[in-house]
C-alpha cells in the first residue's frame, strides 16, 4: 500500500531565521495520523538563513541522522564530535544515547542552508554519544539509489538499528527499484522534481508511506532528487521510549 502525502498537507512552520516542514509529530506539533513510522520518529525538512544557529539542545536514546540538501551544514556538540562544515550530499549520524547536547548551524554567512533530519530509535539503550559523517557527491547518487546510512559496517555511515537511508538523483526516464523486506516499511520523499512511486505520481515536496509491498519502483518524469528511509515497522522500544505509554 502506498499512501501519498502531498506537499500542501505537510506541516509548515517558520521562525524568522528558520523554516521547517515537519512530516511527523514534533515539538508542539501533534499529528495523530503521522506520529511516527515504524522505528522512525522524526522526519524534518529544515532551512536556515545565512549564519543562523539552532541553539544547543539535549536528546537521549536517538540516532539523529542528517542529509545535507544544499549549502554548508555546521555542527556543534558537547562530546567532541567533528565540526567541519559538510557540503550538499553529505550525511551525519549523531548517537544521542546516554544523553548529549548538539546544535545545527548554517556554516555560511551569505548562502542559505537546507538539511533533512531524521530520528531513528536505536536498538540499544544508553549508547555512548558519538558522531560519524561522510561526504557523498552528486555523481555517487546519479541514476541509482545510494545507501548512505545503514546497519553494520561498509561504505556508509552506521546507524544502531536495522534501518537504512538511500538517496538518488535521477535523470528523466530513469527507473530504479527498492526491495522491501517482510515487516518493513519505506518513507520516500521527493525533494525536487516529478516521479512515479509505484502507481502514484509525486511532485516536489510530496512524500509517500509504503507498507505491505515487495518493492517500490521509482521512475523519474523529469530530473529528480529523492530520499528514502527503510525501517522495521515492529521493533522493541528501548531506553526513554520504552517508558512511554
Amino acid at each position: 500500500m502506498i499512501t501519498v502525502r502531498r506537499d500542501a498537507d505537510i506541516h509548515d512552520t517558520e521562525g524568522g531565521w528558520f523554516r521547517a516542514r515537519w512530516h511527523f509529530s514534533f515539538d508542539q506539533y501533534r499529528d495523530p495520523e503521522n506520529d511516527s513510522f515504524g522505528a522512525m520518529r522524526v522526519f524534518n525538512d529544515d532551512r536556515l538563513i545565512p549564519g543562523a544557529v539552532w541553539p544547543l539542545h539535549p536528546h537521549r536514546d536517538v540516532e539523529g541522522l542528517t542529509y545535507v540538501v544544499e549549502g554548508l551544514f555546521g555542527h556543534r556538540d558537547n562530546v567532541g564530535g567533528p565540526f567541519g562544515p559538510l557540503p550538499a550530499g553529505s550525511v551525519q549520524r549523531m548517537t544521542l544515547g546516554s544523553g548529549a547536547l548538539h546544535s545545527e548551524l548554517n556554516a555560511s554567512s551569505t548562502e542559505p542552508m537546507r538539511f533533512i533530519q531524521i530520528w531513528i530509535l536505536p536498538d540499544t539503550a544508553d549508547l555512548p554519544p558519538g558522531v560519524e559523517q561522510r561526504v557523498f557527491t552528486t555523481e555517487d547518487r546519479a541514476n541509482r539509489l545510494l545507501e548512505v546510512i545503514g546497519p553494520g559496517t561498509g561504505d556508509r555511515v552506521r546507524v544502531h538499528q536495522d534501518a537504512s537511508v538511500h538517496v538518488a538523483r535521477l535523470e528523466t526516464g530513469t527507473e530504479v527499484s527498492h526491495a522491501i523486506g517482510p515487516g518493513r516499511g519505506v518513507y520516500a520523499y521527493l525533494i525536487e522534481g516529478s516521479a512515479a512511486f509505484g502507481g502514484e505520481q509525486l511532485a516536489t515536496g510530496d512524500g509517500a508511506k509504503v507498507t505491505d509491498e515487495a518493492a517500490l519502483p521509482i521512475r523519474a518524469a523529469e530530473t529528480s532528487e529523492l530520499i528514502l528511509v527503510d525501517v522495521p515497522m515492529r521493533f522493541e522500544p528501548v531506553g526513554v521510549w520504552s517508558r512511554l505509554g
